[in-house]
């Protein structure tokens, strides 16, 4: 059995120790937001945040996280809900196709969390790792900016307000 606690609700799975954080919580948990897109932890559309850090779980096995904190996409918000992030995508029209968006928005939420008042250096750093075939990179930093100007909460609030939409 391995224990972990998935957008604050603990869990105690019965998988394989080898078995990727993305399946278990797809799979298991059916929680289907992060996606699957190259399966060796480059294109990011896989990110989760374990303990606050973002983290591809394409290539994380469930037993290196275990009774580790694990915030998904529908931890961070909900359709009655939006985190500011998620208003920020929409109100910039960032997504496309979409596909990559859970995992640009988790990198861009843990980056606002540590750093509140990000520059465009900080944001391509923080997002390097996160790959929009669609290509609204310029989309997601004006997003990202924008969050940062009128972000009137504290870097711990960004936190407190994931963990509250449960």
């Amino acid at each position: 059995m391995i224990k972990l606690t998935v957008n604050g609700i603990e869990h105690s799975l019965d998988v394989a120790a080898d078995t990727p954080l993305l399946w278990v919580v797809r799979d298991y948990l059916d929680l289907k937001g992060s996606k699957f897109g190259c399966g060796a932890g480059l294109c990011g559309a896989c990110t989760m945040h374990l303990n606050g850090s973002p983290i591809r779980t394409c290539i994380m096995p469930i037993s290196a996280v275990a009774g580790q904190a694990i915030t998904t996409i529908e931890g961070i918000g909900t359709v009655d809900k939006l985190s500011t992030v998620q208003e920020a995508w929409i109100e910039h029209n960032v997504p496309q196709c979409g596909y990559c968006q859970s995992g640009q928005i988790m990198s861009a939420t843990a980056l606002l969390a540590s750093n509140a008042k990000p520059n465009d250096q900080d944001i391509d750093n923080a997002m390097s790792g996160n790959i929009c075939r669609c290509g609204t990179y310029p989309r997601i930093k004006a997003a990202i900016h924008s969050v940062a100007n009128n972000n009137a909460t504290s870097n711990n609030d960004l936190f407190t307000n994931i963990m509250e939409v449960k």
